[in-house]
Formats: structure tokens, sequence, C-alpha cells
């Protein structure tokens, strides 16, 4: 009998060791997942991005480069329609593809297409105090680096150079801010105009410094108006049960008349916008592109990305980041607690074995 006893002794000791020494692992590869999925893949991702190259004429080979991130609808949740556990799942998201990509990639400029915050149109003073605050970490950036925002729907409601329009602006109804916003881009298209005809400058033009002779990138949130997404595609375009779905004017896209103000008093060369959380390529009138940009958030989309420009005075070229894929985390999260599932219920019945075991040798002696 102490023959036995002493055998149990040992096997007993053995096999919490081996125990001990199997949750340590777990508890590694809980780390190890927590530390991929969270920080490390974000990395993983981004730098396979990198800026596209601009193929400028020979006799404009001295231009300077400049090289620009455009992102959309981040819709930071406020006070009443977000969930705590939401909020921090997409804002770490979106703080950890921002930051990253800003130290891999190293921007000069950076531009936010509108809908940076979720419930703007009704925060009360202190709720988008609050909100404000929270956007300012995520978005944080050295100091020369310059981060633009363009106003959104969701941000105050509906009612080289760059020009950023405030399209919410763009009613047409005779409002206090239409009014303002019209003038103001009737004053730049003349701008422009007077910049583009120097050799033939009118007496308007007076003697005023020309901004650069070249054609502006336009920068708004809404579209320019089209009839739908329907001649959109590529992975990131709107689901196909819903491309063709008709946009309604001044809700889904700017009016066609404020579609062809903008295209006449500007003529850009390239235009950005937001707001449909989808991906699509327009063009407009004289063949000038239009580039919807995607959301930033996980809330919007399985596939959030950005685009990045490598723009001169005259000629420009485009890639588009892809973000680490929502689904693709949730996924190794899955499997991993899957395994560990199965290891718990392995480590629940070696003891039990154990004592199977040794009652048949009780019995035999």
């Amino acid at each position: 009998m102490a023959v036995i006893r002493l055998g149990f002794g040992r096997q007993h000791l053995g096999l919490l060791k081996r125990r001990s020494f199997l949750v340590s692992k777990l508890i590694a590869v809980v780390f190890a997942v927590l530390l991929f999925c969270e920080y490390l893949i974000y990395y993983l991702v981004i730098f396979r991005c990198d800026w596209p190259e601009v193929k400028t004429p020979a006799h404009n080979s001295g231009q300077e480069t400049l090289k620009v991130m455009f992102l959309a609808d981040t819709h930071l949740l406020g006070e009443v329609r977000g969930h705590w556990l939401d909020k921090l799942r997409r804002e770490w998201q979106m703080e950890r593809a921002f930051q990253t990509a800003l130290w891999l990639l190293q921007p000069k400029v950076v531009f936010i297409l509108g809908d940076i915050f979720d419930e703007g149109k009704w925060s009360s003073p202190q709720a988008w105090a609050d909100d404000v605050e929270r956007f300012q970490k995520i978005f944080r950036h050295p100091r020369q680096v310059l981060l633009k925002v363009v106003v959104g729907n969701h941000d105050i409601g509906f009612h080289y150079h760059f020009v950023m329009v405030n399209s919410v602006a763009l009613e047409g109804d005779g409002c206090n801010i239409c009014s303002e916003a019209e003038a103001e881009l009737i004053e730049i298209s003349r701008k422009l105009n007077c910049s583009r005809e120097q050799e033939h400058r009118s007496s308007r033009c007076g003697h005023e410094q020309p901004l650069p002779a070249s054609a502006p990138v336009l920068l708004q949130h809404f579209p320019l108006y089209r009839r739908s997404d329907a001649n959109c595609s590529g992975v990131d375009a709107a689901p196909l049960e819903e491309r063709g779905i008709p946009f309604k004017e001044r809700y889904d896209a700017l009016s066609r008349e404020a579609s062809q103000k903008l295209l006449w008093w500007l003529r850009p060369r390239l235009v950005l916008s937001g707001h449909t959380h989808s991906a699509c390529e327009v063009l407009h009138g004289m063949g000038t592109l239009e580039i919807s940009v995607p959301s930033f958030s996980w809330r919007n989309r399985n596939n959030p990305s950005f685009i990045m420009g490598s723009l001169t005075p005259t000629e420009y070229a485009l890639a588009k980041c892809f973000l680490p894929c929502e689904n693709t985390v949730l996924a190794t999260y899955c499997v991993t607690a899957g395994f560990l599932v199965l290891v718990h219920f392995k480590l629940l019945a070696s003891p039990f074995l154990f004592g199977w075991n040794l009652l048949r040798k009780l019995k035999t002696t």
C-alpha cells in the first residue's frame, strides 16, 4: 500500500508540473494573439503600402512632390448612440491605423473629408468638447505634419493649392452660410482665372499677387452629383444590392446645379469626396476624375482604407492603402478561443483519467 501511495504522490506531482507549464504556455499564447491583433497587424498590413510615383514631364522634373493622405468618415461615436465597448473598439482601430500610417509612410499633409463625428449636429457643448478631445488624441500628429478637416453633414447637420468646400453649404436656398460659401467660391474662381490668364490679365484682376498657375484639387464631403453607384467596382465598392439605388440630390450627393457650378468655377484636375462610405471612381464633364474615399472605420466597413496621393503643381498619382480587415482579427480571436476551450477540457479530463487509472491499480492489488 505504501508503494501505491508513493507512486500516487509522484504521478500527482508530475501532473501538476505539466499542468502548470501548460497554463503558462497558454497565457503566453493569449498575450501573443492580443499583441498581434491589436498592434502588430497594423504594421504588417500598412507596411505593404507605398507612395505612388508621379510621372512628370522632362521639363518639370525638378518639381517637388507633396505626399498627402486622404481619409474620410471616421464617425467618432457620441454620448447618445455610442456604446462604450463599440467606441473603445472602433476608436482603438482608427488610432492604431492612423498612428502606424504616420510612422511608416510619413505624409506631409493629411485631409479628413468630413463626418469626423457622428453626433455633431445635436451634441451639447460639453459632449462636443469631449468628442473633440478624443479626436485630437486619436489623430495626434507631429508638428511637421499638417492636418486639415472638411466639414460633413454629421459634423454640423444638413443645412498646391487645394480648395476645401463645405458641401453642406451648397444647398442653393440662400441661407447665410450658403450665400457666404457661394461668394467665397466665386472669389476663388476669379483668382484662379486671373492666374490662368496671366498673359491676358483683365482689369478685374488688378495688381494682386496671382496664385500658382495650376488646376486645383477639390476636396469635399458630399460627392458631386451622380445617379447612383451602379458604375462603381472593386472590393471596397458598395455592395452589389445597393449600387443601383438612386442617389437623392442634396442628401446622397450634391445637386446637379451645385456640381456644375463647382466644376465650372474651379475647373479642378481632381476631386476627392467621402460620405458614401464606399469607393468609386467617376468622370465628370471634361474628364475630371472624382474619387470617393471609403470610410476609415470598422464601424462602417469590414475593409477600411485611405488614399495616398503624390502631387506636384501639375501632376498627381494616387494609390489606395487598405487597413486590416475586421473579419481577419475576429477570426483570429475565434480560432484562439476554440483552441483554448479544447485545451481547457483536456486539462479538466486529465485528473479524472489519472484517478480512474489509480482505481484500476488498487483493484488489481
